[in-house]
């Protein structure tokens, strides 16, 4: 009787569909094999045909680019993206700021000096 295999890392179903492919299995063969080791719902038989292409085409990694780093460096990126939105973000909201002052200004300034001159 076959053990069934709970919570499997996305990388090592991705390393069994290379396995087979490189066995030459059939994409339908191998979501069967796994379905039958692994939970019923584990993966889709499309998304084990995008893999067996994938290898087919020559990639050579299971891991996403996503998962080939540790967490630490993940969130370093993340907190240094979100940072420079923020910056982006704050940087524009001061310039708008500055442009509807300074506008403000402008057609205050105008209007005084429409007044001192008369021209209105």
């Amino acid at each position: 009787m076959l053990q069934s295999i709970e919570n499997p890392a996305d990388c090592e179903i991705r390393s069994v569909i290379r396995f087979f492919n490189a066995k030459d299995v059939k994409a339908a063969e191998i979501h069967r094999q796994i379905t039958e080791v692994y939970e019923k719902n584990i993966v889709s038989e499309g998304m084990v045909r995008k893999w067996v292409r994938a290898f087919k085409d020559g990639r050579a990694k299971c891991v996403m680019k996503k998962e080939a780093g540790d967490l630490l460096s993940l969130l370093k990126t993340w907190y240094r993206k979100l940072m420079q939105k923020f910056e982006r973000t704050e940087a524009l909201r001061f310039h708008l700021y500055r442009l509807s002052f300074f506008g403000f200004q402008e057609v205050f300034l105008m209007e005084l000096c429409d007044r001192a001159l008369n021209l209105s």
